[in-house]
C-alpha cells in the first residue's frame, strides 16, 4: 500500500536523556574505583599511611589536628573498612543498573532516576544552608534539573517501553 503510514511508534531522539544516563554510568564507574581503593585500604596500617601522606604533601603530622585524625584512624578496624567498600559497591550496582536502563529507555529505570535524584534534594539543601558552597549548590541544581526533565518528559521519552 503506497503512502501507509506505520502505527508503530518511532524513538524520538533524546540526547539530554543519554547524557543524564552517561552521568550515572560515570557515577558508577567512581564509585566502583572508589570502593577497589577503599578495599586496598583493609590490610594497610591507616595511621601510618596518613602521617606518609602529611609528610608527602609537606604538612606537618605532630600538629595536633594531624595528631587527633591519626588516632581516630586507628580505631577503624579492617572489617569496617570492607563493610564500606561493600556498600559503595552495592551503591555502584544500583547507579549501573539505573544507567542502562535509562539507555534502553526502561520506564523503571526513568523512575528510579527519578526517585533518587528527589531523595537527595532535601539532603543538599541542608547541606547548602549549612555549608555553602559552590559544589553543593551544583549538585543540588543537576539533581534538581534530572527530576524536573524526567519528570516534564517522562511520556514521550519512555512511552515506547510499557
Amino acid at each position: 500500500m503506497a503512502g501507509s503510514v506505520s502505527s508503530v511508534p518511532t524513538k524520538q531522539r533524546a540526547p539530554t536523556l543519554y547524557v543524564i544516563a552517561c552521568l550515572k554510568l560515570g557515577k558508577a564507574l567512581l564509585l566502583i574505583l572508589l570502593a577497589l581503593g577503599v578495599w586496598q585500604l583493609s590490610d594497610e596500617n591507616l595511621p601510618a599511611l596518613f602521617r606518609q601522606t602529611l609528610l608527602f604533601l609537606h604538612l606537618d603530622p605532630e600538629k595536633q589536628f594531624f595528631v587527633d585524625l591519626g588516632i581516630q584512624l586507628g580505631r577503624i578496624s579492617s572489617q569496617k573498612i570492607l563493610w564500606v567498600a561493600a556498600g559503595t559497591v552495592f551503591y555502584s550496582l544500583f547507579s549501573l543498573a539505573e544507567g542502562i536502563g535509562l539507555l534502553w529507555r526502561a520506564g523503571w529505570a526513568g523512575w528510579m532516576a527519578i526517585g533518587e535524584s528527589a531523595f537527595f534534594i532535601p539532603i543538599e539543601v541542608y547541606e547548602l544552608v549549612h555549608r555553602s558552597s559552590a559544589a553543593a549548590a551544583g549538585v543540588l541544581l543537576l539533581n534538581g534539573w534530572i527530576v524536573e526533565y524526567l519528570l516534564v518528559n517522562r511520556e514521550r521519552l519512555f512511552r515506547h517501553h510499557a
